[in-house]
């Protein structure tokens, strides 16, 4: 096989990969399964996946589409070769307002889609979860809904048309066809006549009609992914008379690319919904109260009905993006009710919230009930999407399991289901979390299990199975919109009845008979708890790590990571996480990547140093350490942490390069060149000496260096006279963190960072401190920091105070006090540690805290108007919020702020100067910041807290950037 596999990468367009890492990659999804797969592929035309057709089918093997890999049943795990066509099929191709259609490949993600036709008025109705990188392809796969279904249902009802490849590699497409044109369809000896003679002749039975409406589930269910949709096709002519036309595309929604490969899709498109949105966000005392009440919420035709329970908002406490978003919440409810409604007036929206509110409490049921307009709606549905991820926050093995979690009933019999629901879990000494679409009859269900026991296996499938009994007996169906995959697939018979299972299975044979397309899903799938990413028993070693990981391990901690897929949306869908994907659009360069092949060798390693592996390094090169996933990850997985322990431990096994020295060692250099700052800067400033340091250095040639100031920033503290001072100390005193940055290169901005404070009424006091350790953690020799650390703890914890806080200019330096100086210092320094982090801040954060006491003032500031566009750093983004420096920067009263939707410059601190980085450096630029400050008009202000963001502008626009200080400083009356 190996031979055949290296003659087919030969042939293809696209890039095709055998090695181990990839293979890694792709081995799982969002769900509990992995399984290794022989290849993958990314196709770049059409033309190479009719070879792919042809290779699996000469050689017994099989293809697995693949757009985002977010499936939740294990849909895209299997061993054949994995084809993803996320990165090259990815146009829109056509629009048709007037039929109000659009034509696209499949792996348009599903927001994007949206941006482009609101323009047009026009919208995409169903909208998963995930939809900021689901793609279409994916969507229709696993006919996909959310919570808005009770409006716009699955993407079943929007799915038009289908251009795919079937089995034999032949084109074929599928739409409405008449009754005459379905019998020509049926002509003919071809693989697409066999498809419909077989679908003629299996639905014109009338035993099978019979047995298919008996057995399927309840039609009031509109979530019905229960293997093929069979009863809709029979709800249809030829076969139920007055019925709308036959279209195969009913079938292929919820196929999981089972049938046949998609290659373009036609879907239909809405008017946009009224401008004005109202979220009743109802509190109960728990569940059984909340589902009582939805019914009476249906009854004024929501938008939405959406369930947050007690589990979830209590995670969220926890989640650094999501803290914010739980301002609405009042005491401690068992279950929120978020249900929406449009409207084009908020007085429409009011007056219906009211009589909701009098329905419930007249019923006894729900005791809060804010009502919430404008930007607030998007926090709320923020919280509630991000339920899936923050399940898997829980520390240790246990971990709420997708097993059970996509059940849908008839809304009405909702309370009694989830009520016997409860009693089945409470056998086994279970609990579960509840969340999502009580409007549509089907709550996610995700009980708590360890799979990395053989009892927590066998309670795997077990609980499957009594679910499963308890779904039929309420005609429901065991998957609403996350499909059969690999963990449902094996309960359909019961489902659906011998007879009609092996309709499913007459059907996959006539479409597939060579079982190449994603084999072992919907039909013929083995055990549900075989092939998991935890083997039952599993022992893995105790890891000595740096780092504290708190009630977890290491790789506890890359476990966190359930695939979800956050780190894969674009630039276009805002954000920081994650800078390199968003340049590559490369699996291998996502968050959850890094996770995975850390995840995969601290398991199954033989080495005694698991963490000296290459393939590691490799997949870990690419983070740029920005930290957009410590807050914007769903499930809090720290990667740039992880990266900094994992180079650490592969260091202490295989050395540290020169560069990653020359850069840790930052401080001791531009120590050097402050000595005599002309001769340094004439040297990194002129090209041909400059070339040469940078050859040395590893250092991109088109990279301009950094130069020292003519003085270093304490060297000016310290020389001022305290006649020439203008220390004032009306408002109190401030300590100083001269960082090193700051110190050597940026020493202006420290100056004017200083001289403001002090007009502004501060004493600013400077104490003595080592570096920050900023270029240690960054190059992962945290051995080295965890000593700076230390030290600076020890000297600066004795000073700082409430009333005198630590106060820094740079925010990766600042911000390392509020992070890795709690995870690094030692055991005896760690709880002065935590309480020395509460009084650090930003200088933005200082002043803007220093605004709300009233003691700085606009009258303070000039009035001349100004135009500031505001560039947030990463960390600053991660750890503290740019809001702080928005709020700064609009004191004066004509100045206007508008914040750049930027991620990561691209720089990230040595990242971008190093030779192998530099292009991936300037691409991250040009996604948002570089276009938006080229394109600023002539007295606009461009701002930048960040020392590598000011550097990166420079370099990649030509347009120097400002501290906020600077520009604050500057505006002083």
């Amino acid at each position: 096989m190996k031979e055949q596999l290296q003659q087919l990468a030969q042939s293809l367009d696209g890039e095709f990969y055998t090695d181990k890492t990839m293979r890694i990659l792709y081995a799982t999804d969002a769900s509990a399964y992995r399984e290794m797969p022989l290849a993958v592929a990314i196709p770049k035309t059409k033309e190479d996946i009719k070879k792919l057709i042809a290779f699996a089918r000469d050689n017994k093997t099989s293809l697995i589409p693949r757009t985002a890999g977010t499936s939740l049943a294990g849909q895209v795990v299997g061993n054949g070769i994995i084809v993803d066509v996320s990165r090259n099929f990815t146009k829109i191709l056509e629009l048709n307002t007037e039929e109000k259609w659009v034509r696209v490949e499949p792996g348009v993600i599903r927001d994007e889609l949206n941006m482009f036709l609101k323009p047009h008025g026009f919208l995409f109705g169903p909208e998963t979860s995930t939809a900021n990188r689901a793609m279409m392809g994916g969507m229709v796969g696993n006919n996909s809904c959310g919570s808005n279904s009770v409006v716009y249902r699955s993407t079943r009802e929007h799915l038009l048309e289908v251009k795919a490849f079937l089995s034999d590699g032949s084109e074929a497409e599928f739409k409405a066809l008449n009754i005459d044109a379905f019998h020509a369809k049926c002509e003919g000896e071809t693989l697409e006549a066999n498809i419909y003679k077989n679908i003629r002749s299996l639905l014109s039975n009338y035993e099978n009609q019979q047995e298919i409406r008996n057995e399927f589930p309840k039609k009031s269910i509109e979530r019905r992914n229960t293997g093929y949709a069979v009863d809709v096709l029979l709800d249809m002519a030829p076969f139920t008379a007055g019925e709308p036309d036959f279209n195969f595309c009913k079938l292929i929604a919820g196929s999981e690319g089972t049938l046949a490969f998609i290659t373009e899709i036609k879907l239909n498109i809405v008017p946009l919904p009224p401008k004005e949105t109202g979220l009743l966000c109802v509190h109960f005392n728990n569940i059984d109260e909340s589902l009582r009440a939805n019914l009476i919420a249906l009854q004024y035709h929501p938008t939405a009905s959406e369930l947050i329970d007690h589990f979830i908002l209590e995670c969220t406490k926890d989640n650094i993006e999501q803290r914010k978003n739980r301002f609405f919440v009042q005491g401690d409810p068992g279950a929120i009710l978020v249900i929406e409604f449009k409207k084009d007036t908020r007085a429409e929206i009011e007056a219906i919230a009211k009589q909701v509110e009098a329905d419930m409490r007249a019923a006894n049921l729900g005791y809060h009930f804010p009502l919430l307009f404008g930007d607030d709606t998007k926090k709320i549905w923020t919280l509630r999407k991000a339920g899936l991820g923050l399940l898997s926050n829980l520390p240790g093995d246990d971990k709420a399991v997708p097993v059970i979690e996509d059940t849908a009933v008839d809304v009405n019999d909702l309370p009694a289901f989830i009520e016997e629901f409860n009693i089945i879990l409470k056998k086994y000494g279970l609990y579960s979390v509840h969340y999502a679409h009580a409007g549509s009859g089907e709550i996610h269900l995700r009980p708590i299990i360890n799979l990395k026991t053989a009892e927590g296996n066998q309670l795997f499938r077990t609980i499957a199975e009594e679910i499963a009994t308890l779904v039929k007996k309420y005609h429901g169906s065991l998957s609403g919109e996350h499909g059969d995959g690999r963990l449902r697939g094996e309960f359909i018979k019961q489902m659906v009845g011998e007879k009609n299972y092996q309709l499913l299975r007459q059907i996959k044979q006539a479409w597939d008979p060579q079982n190449i397309f994603n084999p072992n899903k919907i039909v013929d799938t083995p055990s549900m708890n075989t092939m998991l990413r935890y083997t039952p028993g599993q022992q893995t070693p105790t890891f000595k790590t740096l780092f504290r990981f708190y009630n977890q391990d290491v790789l506890q901690h890359a476990e966190q990571c359930n695939g979800s897929g956050d780190c894969r949306k674009t630039h276009l869908s805002g954000g920081t996480m994650c800078p390199s994907f968003m340049a590559t659009r490369n699996e291998k360069d996502t968050t959850r990547a890094r996770a995975n092949i850390l995840r995969e060798f601290l398991t199954h390693s033989d080495k005694i140093n698991r963490f000296d592996h290459k393939e590691i390094y490799e997949v870990m090169d690419l983070c740029l350490s920005c930290k957009g996933c410590k807050s914007e990850c769903p499930s809090n997985v720290d990667v740039a942490k992880l990266k900094a322990e994992f180079m650490q431990h592969y260091y202490d096994a295989n050395g540290v390069p020169f560069r990653s020295r020359l850069i840790a060692n930052f401080t001791k250099s531009a120590k050097l060149g402050a000595l005599m700052p002309g001769l340094y800067n004439f040297a990194v400033k002129n090209k041909a000496i400059s070339s040469v340091i940078k050859k040395i250095s590893g250092f991109a040639l088109k990279r301009s260096l950094p130069t020292v100031y003519k003085t270093t920033l304490r060297n000016w503290y310290n020389k001022r006279s305290t006649g020439n001072s203008q220390q004032s100390t009306v408002n109190g005193q401030v300590y100083f963190f001269c960082d090193e940055f700051t110190n050597y290169n940026d020493t202006e901005i420290g100056i004017k960072a200083i001289l403001l404070l002090e007009k502004l009424g501060y004493e600013v006091i400077m104490p003595e401190h080592d570096e920050s350790g900023r270029t240690w953690l960054s190059k992962g020799l945290i051995r080295d920091a965890k000593k700076i650390i230390n030290k600076n703890i020890a000297t600066l914890h004795p000073l700082i105070t409430e009333d005198k806080p630590l106060v820094g200019v740079e925010p990766s330096a600042i911000l390392t006090f509020r992070d890795e100086y709690v995870d690094l210092a030692d055991d005896d320094l760690f709880e002065i540690a935590k309480e020395l982090s509460k009084k650090v801040f930003t200088v933005e954060e200082f002043i803007a805290r220093e605004i709300d006491k009233g003691n700085i003032t606009a009258q303070q500031f000039k009035t001349e108007k100004r135009s500031i566009k505001l560039h947030g750093h990463c960390q600053q983004k991660a750890l503290s919020s740019v809001a702080p420096t928005v709020k700064i920067l609009s004191l004066p009263e004509n100045y206007s702020v508008t914040t750049i939707p930027s991620g990561c410059c691209g720089m990230a601190g040595s990242f971008g100067y190093e030779k192998e980085h530099y292009d991936l450096s300037m691409k991250i630029g040009e996604l948002v910041l570089f276009p938006t400050v080229r394109n600023k008009t002539g007295d606009t202000i461009i701002a930048a807290p960040g020392t590598s963001c000011r550097h990166q502008i420079k370099d990649g626009t030509k347009v120097i950037a400002k501290h906020p200080v600077e520009i604050l400083y500057e505006a002083l009356a």
